[in-house]
């Protein structure tokens, strides 16, 4: 059946004909946000009596779905793709295609929540009809084609380069290809920008609003990218007279195009009007941040909090002016009081197993990549892999980056000593604990009285215990107890505490860390440094939580109150020891290489392990030397996409023209094998338009071109220069 494939189009063939259209309507009301990319399937059949028909599907996303016309001419293009093996002397059967359905979901319409459907009969008509969340079909008007066109575009934006989200046979395409179709797409996003808030939001929002959701995301993005934010600009213009609170937009846009004057007229007038506006009060903050008024910044971020309270992104813009303040201890109360949400990822189809896989090489273009086999340098050291901080998502992540850039302000032990002047220790809670249980076994005569404090004197006539009660916030507690940052340590800080959100998953205690792939010798050499280098890195004691219980009831625990201390909250007593994993295992690591370099012995690691560190060093900021290990992990043959990419993306913000462009072919080779035929919005093309700034269109033609590449890769980097040019964007002209 090899002839039955497509060629150079992945595929996933089904066990039962049709499953994939089954289990994608069964599915439809788990859609809560954008929805998966398209789906497109098709039957292909030789037209003989008894033979079996074949059904397979794949995924693709930038297809344009304003129409059932465009969506049919994906589908016939289709038709054109199959492989024709045989040779003319061959009796083997001439597959074709039957029908196809081609289920977009852009076509999911993420507005109103239904799924269109094309099907395409071959030869034959085109039938188009929506299918509900039930089930049931009905007739698509012009109007579910508009949401509908609009849902895909978003789709291929904002998943264009997720790194988090991968699906077998997921063919990626421009969902815009020329200035008009630009413009397309602004009409319509103006026409439906006002249910914008209907498509969902990124995980760190709990709400959507009018200027928080997909819809703003992608257009912000779309431009943002580019640096053509005068685009944006004349779409936000118009919508601001509609609706005031998308003067957050314009005026971020105005900032963005170096208008600033005019950024900070908008921002006036329009905090007048929508003085609640916390995305208003962000963008003053960002404004006021870049030009060093932090203490202006400061009342804003404290502003953007009262009004959205329980939205994660106005605690954390406190946090970060906190820490630029050098106030740290309001830094880390603040961090502590951030509102933490369920992550929800992004919609994906329900995984079937295929009967099989059909996933074809693009070849001459991948062959400057390595093989996919595994090798050596696929394996890694236990203790590297089972870090939890890389699992962390939506505002765990965002949390812990900001415990990471506390940390590399001020170090480990400085934080640690921050920690326990802010919050209850464990064994501070145990010893208050265990004072009020002693006050009330011995009993209190009538002139004692246990003070807010925690202090026992004498009443002037009350026997009144003082007392607070419970507290609605119990982060807000705290106890008068001398800091301390040693004492016993609980099973939180053998690992991450199960804490009732998925991304917080347990994890087992990390044992002393060997990290170096040497001989046993070489092992046995820097076992004693790194172990006193190991020493000297601080475990956490852990924090008193709110839900402590030390065996007394709860009429015990409500008789003494905490005045200057506050309680640590769960998950962030966990991120303490998350970070503390991380920092243990650079120590070591970086200690390690010392050794190495003083005993004039090379240090090796496998690729995959030089990936992780890199990345390890790339959370705790340690920028260059996460560079040294992503560029040693170039060192080997191993198929793996990232350390290309995270060293496109620094060599990029350095300017650096050649490297980058080296680092752009390995990059933009990775992505056409994972069949992304995608020019933007790619990070290829976002880093061509940062070199664009600096360097300019010509330099960066004539350099790719002096690179003596093979036609194919030539045409695929010429690809990003033609969307520069044909978009103009910022040094296309020189």
């Amino acid at each position: 059946m090899a002839d039955a494939t497509f060629k150079d189009i992945p595929e996933l063939f089904e066990v039962e004909l049709g499953e994939s259209l089954t289990a994608r309507t069964e599915s439809l009301s788990t859609f809560r946000e954008l929805g998966p990319p398209d789906l497109c399937h098709v039957v292909k059949s030789t037209g003989k009596a008894g033979q079996r028909d074949l059904g397979s599907y794949h995924y693709v996303s930038g297809v344009d779905a304003s129409s059932s016309a465009s969506l049919a001419a994906y589908i016939n293009s289709l038709t054109y793709a199959i492989e024709d093996t045989a040779g003319w002397l061959s009796k083997g059967p001439t597959w074709k295609l039957r029908n196809g359905c081609y289920c977009s979901d852009s076509c999911f319409n993420a507005f109103s929540r239904v799924d269109i459907r094309v099907d395409v009969k071959i030869p034959g008509g085109v039938h188009t009809y929506v299918v509900d969340l039930r089930g049931e079909r009905h007739e698509a008007t012009p109007e579910i084609w508009q949401e509908t066109y609009l849902s895909a575009l978003l789709r291929a934006t904002l998943y264009s380069d997720d790194p988090t989200y991968y699906l077998d046979a997921y063919r990626k395409l421009d969902p815009i290809t020329t200035p008009e179709g630009e413009i397309r797409f602004l009409q319509a996003a103006e026409q439906l920008f006002l249910k914008g808030w209907q498509v969902g939001s990124d995980p760190e929002i709990q709400v959507a609003t009018v200027v928080s959701n997909h819809l703003t995301a992608g257009i912000l993005k779309y431009f943002g990218d580019s640096n053509r934010w005068q685009q944006a600009a004349n779409l936000f213009e118009k919508l601001t007279a509609k609706e005031p609170e998308v003067a957050s937009l314009l005026a971020k846009s105005y900032i963005g195009m170096n208008e600033e004057v005019k950024a900070v007229q908008i921002m006036s007038a329009a905090l007048k009007a929508t003085p609640q506006s916390y995305t208003l009060l962000h963008v003053q903050c960002d404004f006021l941040r870049s030009k060093g008024k932090l203490d202006w910044a400061l009342e804003l971020a404290k502003q953007a909090v009262n009004c959205a309270p329980s939205e994660f992104v106005t605690w954390e813009k406190l946090t970060e002016l906190y820490i630029d303040m050098g106030e740290y201890e309001s830094a880390l109360l603040t961090l502590n009081s951030c509102p933490m949400f369920t992550y929800n990822g992004r919609d994906a189809h329900r995984p079937l197993t295929p009967a099989r896989v059909h996933l074809p090489t693009k070849r001459p273009i991948t062959d400057i990549l390595p093989e996919r086999q595994k090798t050596e340098d696929d394996e890694a050291d236990p203790a590297l892999q089972r870090l939890p901080s890389p699992g962390l998502r939506g505002t765990w992540a965002r949390a812990y980056a900001l415990l990471c850039r506390l940390v590399s302000r001020i170090g480990w032990d400085e934080l640690l000593k921050t920690r326990s002047c802010v919050f209850v220790m464990e064994e501070e809670y145990r010893m208050q604990k265990a004072h009020t249980e002693h006050v009330h076994t011995n009993g209190v005569d009538g002139d004692t009285v246990i003070h807010e404090d925690g202090t026992v004197g004498k009443s002037e006539g009350s026997t009144l215990v003082a007392s607070t009660g419970a507290d609605d916030d119990a982060s807000t507690r705290g106890v008068v107890s001398a800091a301390s940052t040693k004492g016993s340590v609980s099973s939180a800080a053998n690992g991450v505490e199960e804490t009732g959100n998925e991304n917080l998953n347990a994890a087992p205690a990390i044992p002393t860390i060997r990290i170096s792939t040497e001989s046993d010798r070489a092992r046995e050499e820097e076992s004693e440094e790194a172990n006193e280098e190991e020493d000297v890195l601080e475990k956490p004691v852990q924090a008193a939580g709110d839900d402590q219980e030390s065996g007394g009831d709860a009429s015990q625990q409500s008789e003494f109150s905490f005045s200057n201390k506050r309680l640590c909250e769960r998950w962030l007593d966990n991120l303490f020891m998350v970070l503390y994993e991380d920092l243990r295992v650079w120590t070591i690591f970086r200690a390690e290489v010392a050794h190495f370099k003083t005993q004039h012995v090379a240090y090796r690691k496998t690729a995959l392990e030089w990936e992780i560190l890199g990345d390890l060093g790339l959370r705790l900021h340690h920028k260059e030397e996460s560079k040294e290990a992503y560029q040693r992990c170039l060192e080997s043959q191993r198929f793996s996409y990232k350390p290309w990419s995270k060293l496109l993306d620094m060599y990029a913000d350095e300017g650096d023209l050649q490297r980058s462009l080296q680092m752009a072919i390995r990059v933009a080779a990775y992505q056409y094998a994972e069949y992304a035929e995608m020019t933007y919005p790619t990070q290829v093309a976002r880093c061509f338009f940062k070199l664009y700034q600096i360097h300019g269109h010509a330099k960066l033609a004539y350099t790719i071109l002096s690179m003596g590449l093979p036609e194919p890769i030539q045409k695929v980097m010429d690809s990003y220069l033609y969307y520069g040019r044909t978009f103009k964007v910022e040094g296309y002209d020189f």
